[in-house]
């Protein structure tokens, strides 16, 4: 089995299939994106989640375009800056335009930002690039239980996504359930705890158990959960163990091991406050 084959597709609320196990590019350096994205896609990755505020969406769509794979063949996602949410369809048109794609499979509003009241917005000019066929699917990242009840106050489209960090130590059980008892799958960000997770013995003695990478152990308890994953890497490498990952199968008892690590330890800022531009 190849690892394109190997890696399981998620069936969103509208119907669009994505790839379980993605390529993020979150602080990879514009200049080394195209040689990064073009080694992950060699490796047999075929989803690529980027974002306006990374500044290097012209990287990942030159790597697409050099490679020789169909468009149609590969999932992208990028996502609105927080000081654009105001004028979320221009600023769609200009990252598809870096792109130099067509279409974009998936469209995030990046964070809520609550105190600029914007999100509601900016998900109704998105509302109409789905109508229009610009957009296969659009969903949101960094929405807390109180910004997703909001938005469904207006919505007529139910996000199909949302991207939150969630790793071992920090996995926002509630959360990630009320995404999904609304038809909203859970993306996992910052999927390794930025590696700090990769430490803890309950991952490290399964990975001597099975002869495969901490990392591995960790994605294939993502992936156990249903929730679509992300994780980085410049090295071709570690690129292609983590993609590897999909064949990993751990035992119910062993993901509850994994489970219980959790220590609302987060990383990043928290989106009840965040309101950073991103420009």
């Amino acid at each position: 089995m190849t690892p394109i084959e190997a890696v399981p597709n998620v069936t969103l609320n509208n119907g669009v299939r994505i790839p379980q196990l993605g390529f993020g590019v979150f602080q990879v350096p514009p200049e080394e994106t195209q040689r990064i994205v073009e080694d992950a896609l060699e490796a047999g990755y075929r989803h690529i989640d980027t974002a306006a505020a990374y500044g290097n969406e012209a990287g990942v769509g030159a790597a697409i375009g050099a490679s020789g794979i169909p468009r149609e063949d590969i999932f992208l996602t990028t996502k609105l800056r927080n000081g654009e949410q105001g004028k979320a369809q221009e600023a769609f048109r200009n990252s598809r335009r870096a792109l130099g794609v067509d279409y974009i499979d998936l469209y995030l509003i990046h964070w809520p930002v609550p105190s600029r009241n914007l999100f509601t917005e900016a998900w109704k000019a998105m509302e109409k690039l789905y109508a229009g066929g610009e957009i296969r699917a659009i969903g949101v990242s960094n929405f807390l239980a109180d910004h997703l009840d909001t938005l469904l106050q207006l919505a007529d489209v139910v996000p199909a996504v949302n991207q939150i960090e969630l790793h071992p130590t920090f996995q926002q059980p509630e959360l990630a359930a009320k995404s999904r008892s609304l038809g909203i799958a859970v993306e996992a960000y910052s999927p390794l705890g930025q590696g700090a997770d990769l430490d803890a013995v309950a991952v490290t003695s399964l990975a001597g158990k099975y002869g495969v990478t901490p990392a591995q152990v960790v994605l294939a308890w993502h992936l156990a959960q249903g929730t679509i994953v992300i994780p980085k890497s410049a090295n071709s490498g570690r690129m292609r163990d983590n993609l590897a990952a999909a064949a990993v199968v751990l035992t119910p008892a062993e993901l509850s091991g994994i489970t219980a690590l959790d220590a609302g330890a987060r990383i990043g800022a928290d989106p009840a406050v965040a309101a950073h531009s991103q420009m």
